[in-house]
This record gives C-alpha cells, sequence and structure tokens, in this order.
C-alpha cells in the first residue's frame, strides 16, 4: 500500500500540469491545482491517497525545499540605494522600498485589527496566529505572476515583490516568536538569536570556498547542490534545537544560498529538484489529508471560509492607497489583489498551529480553503486590472571623461541612438571649443570629490578618453572604486616594463589603443570588404545585446520569435566566443553580436534585456 500511495501520488504530479496545459489553465497557480487533485484522490474524494510515513517524510521534506527555494527568491539588490534620477519631477516618487515597507506596515495593522473583531466575535480566538496567518503573502504565486507580465524590473513589479518578501519574512519570524511562546516545554527565547548567528557564520565560511567548488566541481559530485542541502539541513536542525521553526531555518538557508550568488545552471537544479518531486508531493498531500465532507457538515466551520476568506483580502486592502501614490489606479488595484494570495507559508503555519493544539482541524481546513480561493482569484484579477504603461527603455547612460577629437564625434552618434551620454573635461580650452557640440561638463579638476559630486561615475559605461595613460589607469581605479559596470580605458602608451596596461585588463577593465583598433580595422577590411559596409550602413547594422530575460534562455536560437529579423553572428559567453548554430541554447547573461535592420533592434533589444 505504501507503495502503491507513493505511486498514485507522483502519478498525480505528473498529470496535473499535463492537464492544466491541455485544458489552458494557465489563471489557476500549479500550488493550488495540485491541492485540488489532493482533494479529489484524498479523503474527501476517492479515497485513492492514503497517509504513509513514507508520504509523510517526503511531504515534510517538500514543505522544507519549498520554503528553502523561497528563501533564494528573495533578490537583495532591490534593498540597496538606487540611484537619484536625473529628471526633478522623478525625485519626488516614493521608492519601491518605501512603498513595500509602507504597505506591509497597513497590513500588520490590518491583519490585527481584523483578527481582534474574530476574536470578539467568537469566530476565532488565537489574535496572534490569525494576525500571522492574514499578514502572509504568496511569494511564488507573486513572482510567477509578475514574471508573466514581466514586471520584475518595473517599479511596479519591484514594490509587490518587496511587499511579498516581507510577507514571508515577518510572518516566519513572528511565527517562531509565537511558537515559543505557547510551547511550554520551549527554550528560552533569547535562543532564537543563535540560528541567525549560524547562518551569518555559514554564509562568511562558504563565500570565500563557493567560487573554489565552482572551479573543481563536475557532473559526478554536483558540490553546488550536496552545499545547498548541507545548508538546508544544519540550519534547520539548528532551528529546532533552539526551539524555532524548522521552516525559518530552511528559508534562513534559502537566504545563505542566494546571497553566495550560485550560477544559474545551480539555481535551475535546485528548482528542478524542488518542484519536479518534493514540492507537488506536500501540496498534494495536503489536499488529500482535508476532510471536506466533515468540515462542510459542521455549519460553524462552513461559516469561517467566507471570514477567513474576507479578512485575507481586506488585510491587504491598504495596499491600493500606497501603490496608488506612485502608480496608475488601475495597477494599483491590480497590485493589491496579487499581494492578497497567500498559500505558502499558511500550510505550515497551520501545521504549527495543530501541533501546539491552539487551531482546530476544522478551522485549520477553513483557512485553506480560504487561502485556495484567495490563490485562484488574486492572479486572476491582477491580470484583469492590470494595464501595461507605455514605458520607453532606459536607454544605457555612457560618460566620457575627456573630451577630444576622439570622443565627441563618438558621443554625438551614440546619443542618436540607444543611449544617453554626457562628457567630462577639466580642460577650459577644450570645453570652449566642444561645449556646444555635446553635453558637456566642465570640471574643476580631476579629483575623486569633484567626480563623484558631478556624477560622472553615475553610468552604466564610462569612457576614459585622456591621451595621458597614466591619468587614464587612475580614473580607472576610482571607477573600479564605484562599480561602475563597465570600463574602457583608452591606453596609447605599451611600454614593456610598464604593468599597468596588465593591470587594468586583469581588473577587467576594457582597454584600446587607437593605433592597434586601426591595424584590426584595417585588416578586417581587407579580409571582410562587407565590414564597414554592415557598421556605416544606414538601414543595418552591427549591435550587441545582453539577454537578461529568462523567458529566452533554454531557447534554441532557432526558436527565438525574433530569429527572421536579425542574425546572431557570435554569442560572448563566460569570456569565450561561441560560433552558434540553430540548436544552440541561449543561457542568460549572453552578449548576442547581431546584424539586422536598425528600426528592428530596438525592440529586440527590449524583450532581450528587460529583467524577467
Amino acid at each position: 500500500m505504501t507503495n502503491l500511495a507513493l505511486v498514485i501520488v507522483l502519478l498525480a504530479a505528473l498529470m496535473t500540469p499535463l492537464l492544466m496545459a491541455k485544458f489552458k489553465m494557465s489563471y489557476l497557480p500549479t500550488a493550488v491545482a495540485e491541492i485540488i487533485v489532493g482533494i479529489i484522490l484524498g479523503t474527501s474524494g476517492f479515497h485513492l491517497i492514503v497517509s504513509t510515513p513514507t508520504l509523510t517524510e517526503l511531504s515534510t521534506l517538500g514543505v522544507t525545499v519549498l520554503i528553502f527555494l523561497s528563501g533564494m527568491e528573495i533578490d537583495f539588490d532591490l534593498f540597496k540605494k538606487q540611484p537619484t534620477p536625473t529628471d526633478p519631477q522623478l525625485k519626488v516618487q516614493p521608492s519601491p522600498v518605501r512603498l513595500a515597507i509602507t504597505s506591509f506596515a497597513f497590513i500588520l495593522l490590518i491583519s490585527f485589527g481584523l483578527s481582534g473583531l474574530l476574536a470578539w466575535s467568537g469566530l476565532f480566538k488565537d489574535i496572534g496566529l490569525a494576525t500571522i496567518l492574514f499578514s502572509t503573502i504568496a511569494l511564488g504565486v507573486v513572482i510567477a505572476a509578475l514574471k508573466e507580465k514581466e514586471l520584475l524590473s518595473q517599479p511596479l513589479g519591484q514594490t509587490i515583490l518587496l511587499i511579498a518578501v516581507l510577507g514571508e519574512i515577518i510572518p516566519l519570524v513572528a511565527l517562531t516568536v509565537y511558537s515559543s511562546l505557547n510551547n511550554p516545554g520551549s527554550k528560552s527565547l533569547w535562543l532564537l538569536s543563535l540560528i541567525f548567528v549560524a547562518a551569518i557564520y555559514l554564509l562568511v565560511r562558504f563565500k570565500g570556498v563557493y567560487h573554489f567548488f565552482a572551479r573543481i566541481d563536475k557532473s559526478t559530485t554536483q558540490l553546488d547542490i550536496r552545499l545547498a542541502f548541507f545548508l538546508i539541513i544544519t540550519l534547520v536542525s539548528i532551528a529546532e534545537e533552539v526551539g524555532a521553526e524548522s521552516i525559518l531555518g530552511a528559508f534562513l538557508a534559502g537566504m545563505v544560498m542566494k546571497l553566495l550568488r550560485p550560477r544559474e545552471e545551480t539555481t535551475d537544479k535546485l528548482t528542478s529538484i524542488g518542484y519536479g518531486f518534493f514540492i507537488p508531493i506536500f501540496f498534494i498531500m495536503t489536499g488529500a489529508k482535508l476532510d471536506l465532507p466533515a468540515l462542510l457538515a459542521d455549519r460553524k466551520s462552513l461559516s469561517l471560509i467566507p471570514f477567513f476568506f474576507i479578512g485575507f483580502m481586506l488585510s491587504k486592502a491598504a495596499t491600493y492607497w500606497v501603490l496608488k501614490r506612485r502608480f496608475k489606479q488601475t495597477n494599483a488595484i491590480a497590485g493589491t489583489f496579487l499581494s492578497a494570495t497567500t498559500i505558502t507559508l499558511v500550510l505550515p503555519i497551520l501545521t504549527v498551529g495543530l501541533n501546539l493544539k491552539t487551531i482546530t482541524e476544522q478551522q485549520s481546513g477553513a483557512f485553506t480553503l480560504a487561502a485556495i480561493l484567495s490563490c485562484i482569484l488574486g492572479p486572476i484579477l491582477f491580470n484583469r486590472f492590470y494595464q501595461p504603461t507605455p514605458e520607453d527603455l532606459p536607454r544605457k547612460r555612457v560618460k566620457f571623461i575627456g573630451a577630444n577629437i576622439m570622443t565627441i564625434p563618438i558621443a554625438q552618434q551614440l546619443s542618436n541612438g540607444l543611449y544617453t551620454t554626457q562628457l567630462f573635461t577639466d580642460n577650459q580650452g577644450n570645453y570652449e571649443i566642444y561645449h556646444s557640440a555635446a553635453d558637456l561638463t566642465l570640471l574643476p579638476d580631476l579629483s575623486e570629490d569633484s567626480l563623484v559630486t558631478s556624477g560622472a561615475f553615475d553610468a552604466d559605461i564610462i569612457i576614459l578618453g585622456y591621451l595621458n595613460h597614466e591619468q587614464n589607469y587612475r580614473l580607472a581605479q576610482l571607477a573600479l572604486e564605484a562599480k561602475v559596470p563597465r570600463i574602457i580605458a583608452r591606453f596609447e602608451a605599451k611600454d614593456i616594463l610598464d604593468e599597468k596596461y596588465d593591470q587594468l585588463k586583469e581588473q577587467g577593465v576594457e582597454v584600446f589603443n587607437t593605433y592597434e583598433a586601426n591595424i584590426s580595422l584595417l585588416r578586417s577590411l581587407i579580409e571582410t570588404p562587407s565590414t564597414l559596409q554592415i557598421i556605416d550602413n544606414t538601414d543595418a547594422g552591427l549591435f550587441e545585446v545582453t539577454v537578461q530575460n529568462r523567458r529566452f534562455t533554454g531557447l534554441q536560437i532557432s526558436n527565438l520569435p525574433f530569429v527572421d529579423q536579425v542574425t546572431i553572428s557570435r554569442i560572448y559567453r563566460d569570456q569565450e566566443l561561441i560560433m552558434p548554430h540553430g540548436d544552440t541554447q541561449i543561457h542568460l547573461n549572453d552578449h548576442l553580436i547581431l546584424t539586422g535592420n536598425k528600426k528592428a533592434v530596438p525592440a529586440i533589444r527590449r524583450q532581450l534585456e528587460t529583467r524577467n
């Protein structure tokens, strides 16, 4: 019976997404569909799935891996201070971080108020547990919905994502405190800090060796996956020892793994293991254990479902007015409905409540069904109300330090295309000559303070164009300290005894020499006469586009939707040039060297470089 039950669960996990695709049920989150399948096949339906020790263990592992992957979903870059926009009108707009913190503060207050009303009415007396439940948000469902609309790189998507992140972190910590206070046998509350200390220690300990793992890893060792499960088991064990909830340990393990900056392949493998095996078992078994006939037969339990559902929705209502401060009304409504989606944490929280005997089976079932309803309606209403706003793809900011006969014409040409350009010089004479031809700023000197104050390092690409290579070397060091993504430095002198040229290249600076550049161009013209025509052609051009949209990763070149409009001649990946073929797969952060119509490329670039 044990093996048969496991086979039925795995068959259900396999067939659920296939049936969803067959009947085009894209509006329904997969997790909700798996719970519904569990209800049909379990206690409430055909009784084909029974709880066995094996399935119980796998289900426990499933929720642990689910919470671990939720921790890995957090984008810590969103919490970094964003550069001040140059447009004065944009300065008054609140940042996504501020909007998210304000929204979640209101969510907590309303959740507490609703819990108090439930306690006053006698429907559900545990105010603490109800507050935690009402404040939860399903991060995985939110991310899936935002990815579908390609909003993760937009302010609206970042704001909703941050609200969802807080809707997982805060309730998890609150659940741990709640569990300690309600469990007479739990250890002292201050011991909970030990799990955070352990997480920080593991992060520091493995930050240096993780890159070593990447160098010596091979298919038969899979060191990155072994490290991930080591982190999970270690922090879950510590959490249980100090009296915290195991899911808090799993969540911290996911955060530690994310901060180690794993390769895209590592994230894909962990996601495959989790969502391919463990997590579907957890959701199907959750549905299989629900006794709907008993729940629906109990009039009091039945009446709880609409109250709990309204609680999940109303607790996020104030998000609308916060989002409306920056976004259009329909999108504020859409974001509010998506934020009301919850399921991921509700199930483990209810398990904790059942273990502590602070909630009954009927109340747990009512909360589960209410969460399922929110998961069904939330994404549907989000898609119904969301309206794309016409936003131009942000043009890359190119800053030139040094205004001369070489940099000025390049800046003029780039500003007519996909870039915004600005030049800086400390030479009064050059400023007088060129300031009318380009956006040129005169600096009092080239000190670090002057460059930072003027915003010279607030760029995607910085060009160091002085003839003096010593000057460019010093400026390159300042740009490296300022963490400018791309630095291109002019270096005319190549003295064999001067190590600065090699040092810059080792530091990741792109170094060019006009003499060598001319030689390379002349050789290309001799060997491939059409090169100059491609570069100078007014209709077609040679472009480099970086793949940052995960929607295209894993696709073969022959399956790209715009493959008939451009020709991909090279792919620059991991510091190597690849000769592509029709079956070559696209990877995240690939640099595609392509030729195509200049009018078509901006739209293609927008698709590929939209972060998703």
